[in-house]
């Protein structure tokens, strides 16, 4: 009998999402902002040390609604990296502001600290540090810039909930950060977002942006007799129905989180001989941060034909991808942002990097399945045994 397909992701539920959705559609609160909603704030607030939580439709709502908050506007311009998600740079198109690439890591793959300060200009008004992989960024020296030339830092930490740097949580370190509860993220509603506000400053005007621009929450808290239109806004607002899917994921997040764990200690272990053969590079997460098991990457050999490399992983029954094509090469990169100077390692990583499969329930079988495929794509035979991960 042949075995099914290792899928790239495989949505992992608790079983008390259809209870929690019934339970909302038996109360009538759809809309968003209800009972469900507020506990996942208050859960968020909890974990990450956030001043507030605010949920989103979407991390990318939840970025607009960062910048906007952030007083991004025509000719601002803001430092990310290009080796990320179109939506941290629409976010600041959006609101008439420049991306402005730098490089990344050659380790972390994550923002190079030591090259935004050379990207400094007269113009720039925020950084956006992305955490990749759940790995989070060397955020002291980027909070140090931010302090020293009057910065915004909004942290895209959509894949990284239950990360951690030097103790704190991804997320909550910069003035705002963004969450994503997509459905390849570790706890996920399908759609679904959150911002995190750290800067108590923001409050007021933040709740204004969530609700369409609106003083609608003073209304039902009776500090106003009806409301209006007070500022500049959007519909930011999560559907109460993810909501609650979204609270039965949150209520078991650190039992997710160690099965990914698992899956993720599994892979790194058994390629640790391939590793040894110079035909690919695992992950790197420095001492000083805990990641959340977000992902799993390699990064071929430069000689490696990547098209190949995937054609062969398929034929053996696995789904494995490559990720973001850097956004200073895109068309809408070219047009709407620049590149701080050349990137050679954002090219370098994306043309070399390939996700395999991790999910929540991914066991042993799954990764000596895929280990082989990679054995056999990488044109080696007689992979060294692992030893059982205790």
């Amino acid at each position: 009998m042949t075995e099914p397909r290792v899928p790239f992701n495989r949505a992992y539920t608790t079983g008390f999402e259809i209870d929690y959705m019934s339970e909302a559609i038996r109360e009538t609160r759809l809309s968003g902002n209800g009972p469900f909603s507020e506990r996942c704030s208050r859960w968020l607030e909890q974990r990450t040390g956030a001043r507030r939580a605010f949920m989103t439709h979407s991390a990318t709502g939840a970025l607009e609604m960062a910048t906007l908050l952030a007083g991004i506007s025509p000719g601002d311009e803001v430092i990310m990296p290009s080796f990320t998600f179109t939506s941290t740079a629409n976010a600041v198109v959006l609101r008439g502001g420049t991306p402005v690439f730098v490089d990344i890591r050659p380790d972390t793959l994550n923002l190079d600290e030591q090259l935004v300060e050379d990207a400094l200009t007269a113009h720039t008004r925020a950084i956006m540090p992305v955490h990749y992989a759940g790995v989070p960024c060397a955020m002291d020296t980027i909070l140090g810039v931010a302090r020293d030339y009057d910065l915004v830092v909004i942290e895209d930490a959509a894949q990284a909930l239950g990360s951690t740097y030097r103790g704190r949580a991804a997320g909550g370190l910069g003035d705002l950060g963004a969450i994503s509860f997509h459905e390849t993220k570790n706890v996920m509603c399908g759609e679904g977002g959150a911002l995190l506000l750290n800067d108590g400053r923001l409050v007021e005007r933040a709740e204004i942006a969530h609700e369409k621009g609106t003083d609608r929450r003073r209304f039902f808290r009776g500090e106003v007799d009806k409301y209006t239109w007070i500022d500049v806004g959007s519909s930011f607002v999560l559907s109460e129905l993810n909501a609650a899917f979204l609270w039965a994921q949150l209520e078991h997040a650190d039992e997710i989180q160690q099965l990914r764990r698992r899956a993720w200690e599994l892979y790194h272990e058994a390629l640790a001989p391939l590793e040894e053969s110079e035909r690919l590079r695992r992950p790197v997460v420095p001492s000083d941060c805990e990641h959340n098991a977000h992902l799993y990457h390699v990064l071929l050999a430069g000689d490696v034909d990547r098209a190949a490399f995937l054609t062969t992983l398929a034929l053996h029954d696995v789904d494995a991808v490559f990720h973001y094509i850097p956004l200073h090469t895109s068309p809408a990169g070219v047009r709407f942002g620049r590149a701080a100077g050349s990137l050679p390692v954002t090219d370098t990583v994306a043309r070399r990097l390939v996700r395999l499969p991790l999910w929540a329930g991914l066991d042993e079988h799954h990764v000596d399945r895929v280990v082989d495929a990679l054995s056999t794509a990488l044109g080696l035979t007689g992979r060294p045994q692992r030893a059982p991960l205790l």
